[in-house]
């Protein structure tokens, strides 16, 4: 079972990185106003969902403890991402506080995870 849990955590991280490279490929764009969400960035944010769902169902079936209110934290920040980039995927332009909302929602997600122990 702990083949299968960092097989998805390493598939969680991919998509992250996704999603945050994504983000960091269009900052100079953002700058000038003509950033927009690429599909690798939506790609991520999906990966980044199933392989959290996965993690949990995974983490709970092999009877280790499950912080489900930072899961519960986590998973809003990332329903509202991929919420975002999904509704703005065919803009050519996106708002650039639209944009740098989700690379900031992307990124305190990244340290929820990390700090919150």
């Amino acid at each position: 079972m702990d083949v299968l849990i960092h097989l998805f955590v390493g598939l969680h991280i991919i998509g992250i990185a996704a999603l945050l490279g994504g983000f960091l490929t269009q900052m100079k764009a953002m700058g000038q106003g003509a950033a927009r969400f690429v599909p690798g960035m939506l790609h991520g944010a999906a990966t980044m969902l199933v392989t959290g769902v996965a993690l949990v169902g995974l983490n709970q079936a092999d009877g280790h403890h499950v912080n489900t209110f930072k899961i519960g934290v986590k998973l809003a920040l990332l329903i509202v991402i991929l919420g975002l980039v999904y509704v703005k995927r065919d803009e050519e332009r996106v708002d650039k506080g639209l944009f740098a909302l989700v690379g900031a929602l992307t990124t305190a997600n990244v340290f929820i995870a990390v700090l919150w122990t």
